[in-house]
């Protein structure tokens, strides 16, 4: 879809080998693996965590200009889950051709119901949604 993905921790680029080589659902990774022992990104991001010299767990999607369109940061020990992450890029490629639209919670691609910002849309979203 045109995007680059690239993952970044604190691990060294030893820890991402290992994991690449031993972890199964890894062993077709293509995209970069980023190692940031010093934690220089991860404080950047606003994820590192100082005390702890480990970084939580950020997803970001920036457009091609440098934007941040999309930020979740979780604790530690709780994963990330990849269709949510792709519905919230889908819907950011989705909204950057259709400005004039917004991606509802429940939107999933293309076709999916959106809805046009608004005054007559405050306090109206359920039912803008169910017609």
């Amino acid at each position: 879809m045109g995007a680059e993905l690239i993952t970044v921790s604190t691990d060294t680029q030893f820890v991402h080998l290992a994991w690449k080589q031993h972890e199964k659902s890894l062993e077709n990774v293509e995209y970069l693996m980023g190692a940031d022992p010093n934690g220089k990104v991860s404080r950047l991001f606003g994820v590192y965590v100082e005390g702890a010299g480990l970084a939580l767990r950020g997803t970001f999607i920036i457009n091609p200009e440098g934007t941040l369109l999309s930020s979740e940061v979780s604790f530690f020990n709780v994963g990330r889950n990849i269709d949510e992450v792709m519905r919230k890029f889908k819907a950011n490629l989705y909204v950057a051709r259709k400005t004039a639209e917004a991606c509802p919670a429940q939107w999933k691609d293309e076709g999916d119901k959106t809805l046009t910002p608004g005054p007559n849309l405050v306090g109206k979203v359920h039912e803008a949604l169910t017609k």
